[in-house]
């Protein structure tokens, strides 16, 4: 199929091609990076699918401007986050390694936000795009200690020992890390109202997080040695760059002002999986729009290492202005 040719088929045979074609894909390529197999596999499937159908279902668009055309949110935005995952502590052999679980907060709980500023240029239907994202959240009364890596027993193994819940009396983590993405990619529809791009970039995340745990006994070995301590703390952080893939764009309702944006990538790198997903509504005005969407952040790198299926998802309100 030459490119920039409309695909003629119905959107029925476009979709089931396209399941088909990325089914195929994932299981020979992400089956091994994707731990939860059955139903996240699915859905990340389908949602490659309805992609690759957008892209086979319109024709490419014709540059609207030989000007460059900008749009910018100059003052930051909140982000009410709602925080959830697992914590994997690796500490060196001859201790032990908590493994510790948050949330899902409360996003009502307004110690936990992120300030959101992006940022976006666009010249004869090529457009490259950016934001940056900074993270401070705490989770101090919906986290605990779910189990300890044992090195002290048998020194160069590791020996899962789980924790319960009546063991803690309180575990409380706070984060703070920095979301960096930037995108370039193409706009495969452009009219008035509904817009299509694709697009492929980098987001780079560092964090640094802090757990201390109270539990009402230490965790021991069988003959007695400590593997945790009743009370503690530990400090980890990790930089991680990942490459990504997606679409992003506009749909429009009617033919007035409102529209339903909309945001997908998926990628890897540093981490095993990571993916980012945006919806809401806006309504356009001569200077801009204003916008309120949902979004979620979700991360998960190898089973040794730090992020565990963590994620970062809440409400949003925010402005942009194009010049």
């Amino acid at each position: 199929m030459p490119y920039g040719i409309t695909y003629r088929h119905s959107r029925t045979t476009a979709y089931d091609f396209g399941l088909k074609k990325v089914e195929n894909w994932v299981n020979s390529n992400w089956k091994s990076r994707i731990k939860p197999v059955g139903k996240k596999m699915r859905i990340f499937s389908v949602i490659l699918a309805l992609v690759f159908a957008l892209s086979c279902g319109v024709a490419l668009a014709e540059p609207r401007s030989d000007k460059w055309q900008y749009q910018l949110t100059p003052f930051p935005y909140a982000w009410l986050l709602v925080i959830e995952g697992n914590l994997k502590y690796n500490l060196p052999p001859g201790s032990g390694s908590p493994n510790i679980s948050i949330g899902p907060t409360d996003w009502l709980d307004f110690s936990n936000f992120g300030g959101v500023v992006s940022g976006s240029a666009r010249k004869r239907g090529f457009a490259i795009f950016s934001d940056l994202v900074v993270l401070r959240t705490s989770s101090n009364n919906n986290g605990r200690v779910v189990s300890v890596e044992d090195t002290v027993t048998i020194p160069g193994t590791r020996t899962t020992i789980p924790v319960s819940a009546a063991l803690n009396l309180n575990t409380q983590t706070e984060l703070d890390g920095i979301v960096w993405m930037l995108a370039g990619g193409y706009a495969l529809k452009e009219p008035d109202t509904t817009t299509l791009d694709v697009f492929a970039g980098l987001r780079f995340f560092a964090v640094d997080v802090e757990s201390n745990w109270n539990l009402t006994a230490a965790i021991t070995t069988p003959g007695g040695e400590v593997v945790l301590p009743a009370q503690g703390s530990i400090k980890r952080g990790t930089d991680l760059w990942d490459g990504i893939v997606g679409i992003r764009g506009h749909l429009g309702i009617g033919a007035g002002l409102w529209s339903v944006p909309y945001y997908f990538d998926v990628g890897t790198g540093s981490s095993q999986l990571t993916w980012n997903a945006m919806a809401g509504l806006a309504y356009t005005f001569k200077w801009g729009e204003i916008f309120a969407v949902y979004r979620h952040l979700e991360y998960d790198q190898n089973s040794d290492s730090l992020l565990q299926d963590f994620s970062f998802s809440g409400p949003t309100l925010g402005a942009s202005f194009d010049f």
